[in-house]
């Protein structure tokens, strides 16, 4: 693992902050909060598509985990028989050039299953299964496929460990730390410590965020690895505040609610802007009028809502909605159907016949553009 870095500032990554954004979310009353963040936001998108796209981007399906219905649209859906769907984690490489011209690979949700099981929530769900063993079989059959590993994805895009800078997730929900940045101690179970994923690749992580995988609320401990930062080098984390960015083309966007640290991958590409994030995990949840599923159209009309959140979490539920306003403001229409925006969420719901008929509405399935570069000097 590497141990050199000093605690590095934005400038030292060739990064710099969004002034755009600075005090809204310190706007009074709520309301308000609200409006500011309409006019910032559509502020910032023209400054933002202005400077220009990033070189090359690739997504990559890594697993299919169980989530409870309930919980991804906000007790919205009236399917009572189906308690459980079934969510893609995707890991999306995208290249870029930093303010200071350096060539960069940024990898986004990186998830690695094995340590994703150990936080609480999914601990508890495997446990439960293990007792009922034709149960589990049914479960693993019905809920679980897994795609690719994260190393095994960056073969595939003819990329190697040395070729990453930075990973970040938009939150640590269910990521374990230690599988990606490698630990000193032994994880319990293993022989040996845990060498780097990326190699000397440092991990992008709003300070909210890893503020709270240290110091965990009771209302927050079932999604969280709790031991995830054990014998992890605390120089391999570039911590920041409010909104980052990168270079031309990416944007690490706070959108705190869903949790304090919050933060989405904004994309400026040849189609226009994406956005990703996991404060929703269908296009449904961003668009409920839209929604084909039962009761998240419904949810829409009934309480006037221009959002139906993923809520398994709400640390804020107002500042929730008014991060999923920013992400609604800043991405453009989809080029193969431009009712639908280009908002990609970092784990989606599967588009599975089994879970008819909780099933997406409108599905993007990944983003691609560009060719992916492996051996350009840092």
């Amino acid at each position: 693992m590497s141990t050199g870095h000093p605690e590095d500032t934005l400038a030292d990554i060739g990064a710099r902050s969004v002034p755009e954004f600075e005090g809204v979310h310190d706007v009074w009353p709520r309301g308000e909060r609200l409006s500011a963040v309409r006019e910032v936001a559509h502020a910032y998108k023209e400054r933002f598509k202005s400077q220009g796209t990033v070189r090359a981007v690739r997504s990559v399906d890594i697993a299919a985990a169980p989530y409870p219905v309930a919980f991804a649209f906000n007790n919205a859906v009236s399917v009572p028989t189906l308690p459980m769907i079934a969510m893609i984690n995707r890991m999306v490489v995208v290249q870029y050039d930093d303010w200071e011209g350096r060539p960069r690979t940024l990898v986004f949700e990186p998830t690695v299953p094995d340590g994703s099981v150990e936080a609480p929530f999914y601990h508890h769900l495997q446990e439960l299964m293990r007792r009922i063993p034709s149960e589990t079989r049914l479960a693993e059959a019905f809920l679980l496929k897994y795609y690719n590993e994260s190393s095994d994805a960056l073969t595939k895009l003819g990329l190697t460990p040395q070729d990453i800078d930075f990973c970040t997730f938009d939150h640590l929900h269910v990521q374990d730390p230690r599988m990606i940045l490698g630990s000193s101690r032994v994880i319990p179970g293993e022989s040996r410590p845990r060498s780097p994923l990326f190699d000397s690749a440092r991990m992008l992580v709003h300070s909210r965020e890893l503020a709270t995988l240290e110091s965990l609320h009771p209302m927050q401990w079932a999604w969280y690895v709790e031991d995830g930062l054990s014998g992890v080098d605390r120089s391999s984390f570039v911590t920041f505040d409010g909104d980052v960015e990168l270079g031309p083309g990416v944007t690490l966007l706070w959108t705190p609610g869903h949790t304090d640290g919050n933060h989405s991958l904004l994309l400026n590409t040849p189609d226009g802007v994406w956005v990703s994030s996991e404060n929703g995990i269908a296009l449904d949840n961003w668009q409920p009028e839209l929604s084909k599923i039962p009761g998240v159209r419904g949810y829409h009309r009934r309480y006037g809502r221009e959002i139906c959140p993923n809520a398994n979490t709400l640390e804020d539920s107002l500042d929730q909605y008014d991060s999923m306003i920013k992400e609604k403001i800043l991405a453009d229409p989809c080029r193969r159907d431009p009712r639908w925006l280009q908002i990609l969420p970092s784990t989606e719901l599967a588009p599975w016949k089994r879970f008819w008929p909780v099933m997406p509405t409108f599905a993007l399935g990944g983003v691609s553009y560009g060719e992916l570069r492996g051996g350009e000097a840092r």
